[in-house]
């Protein structure tokens, strides 16, 4: 064998090692946000049938981790799994998913690995005692605060509550459209699995995209009325379902649509194209 063919097969292997590493980086992290997702709609469904006085946000799901028997190990094996969601986003921004080379992919990849960075610090950061700042509604209705004071404050509150508004919707068609399953293998999958997967991303992103889209409607009204207690984190999002002219009902159709959402992300973890 010449050194060059010597070169070449180390290379081969390097990028071999790189590729293995990201996808595992990967399932984890889908993993952690089935954890996340599962949780958060558990708590919705307490609230929704007058059980349930934790909060329906990150926050209260980790609280919930950490009630468990070892709780703080749990926490911080969470903290990984985001932490790893963070990695194989950045990988997909520097070389692309799957094949996909678009720079906009390459960009929505940049800001989910920063998103994940910042859920997995959280995360830590709680499992380390220190709270974790994962937000809520008063983190919520602070930053709107702090943005309306800026000059021109409320057109970018109201922009950024239309953007927020937009992915949901975003998120809304692309589930009943099945658009997701063009991001998994489902060749490998018996047709009673491929059924039941469909079934819960298409359910798991509506409520998704639902709960975005509501969030980012309350983000645009806090604008209009230059009203930062309008704003309206997780929980109150989820609250408010419970208040239109269904009842409870819708808030229990959408809280079951996120449990879903976990069970899709377990999905993904498994049979994701990476």
């Amino acid at each position: 064998m010449t050194h060059a063919q010597q070169s070449g097969g180390t290379r081969a292997d390097r990028a071999d090692r790189v590729d293995r590493a990201a996808t595992a980086a990967g399932r984890t992290g889908f993993t952690a946000r089935g954890v996340l997702y599962t949780l958060l709609g558990v708590l919705a469904l307490r609230i929704a049938f007058g059980s349930g006085g934790e909060e329906a946000d990150r926050q209260g799901a980790l609280h919930q981790v950490a009630e468990q028997p070892f709780g703080t190990a749990l926490l911080w094996a969470l903290a990984a799994g985001f932490a790893g969601m963070a990695l194989w986003r950045a990988s997909t921004a520097v070389f692309g998913e799957a094949g996909e080379k678009k720079t906009g992919s390459r960009l929505l990849s940049a800001g989910r690995a920063v998103f994940y960075a910042s859920v997995a610090w959280g995360t830590g950061a709680y499992a380390a005692g220190s709270g974790g700042g994962s937000g809520g509604d008063a983190s919520s209705r602070d930053w709107t605060a702090t943005a309306l004071g800026w000059p021109g404050g409320r057109w970018l509150v109201g922009a950024a509550g239309l953007v927020l508004a937009g992915v949901g919707v975003a998120i809304g068609v692309r589930a009943v459209r099945r658009r997701f399953l063009r991001k998994l293998d489902t060749g490998a999958m018996r047709p009673p699995v491929r059924t039941g997967v469909t079934g819960v991303g298409v359910a798991g992103n509506l409520a998704r995209g639902t709960v975005y889209a509501a969030a980012g409607a309350f983000v645009v009204v806090a604008a209009v009325h230059f009203d930062p207690g309008r704003a309206k984190g997780m929980d109150d999002t989820l609250r408010s379902f419970a208040q239109t002219a269904a009842g409870p009902w819708l808030l229990v159709a959408v809280a079951a649509g996120l449990v879903l959402y976990g069970a899709f992300s377990f999905a993904s973890a498994r049979w994701r194209r990476f």
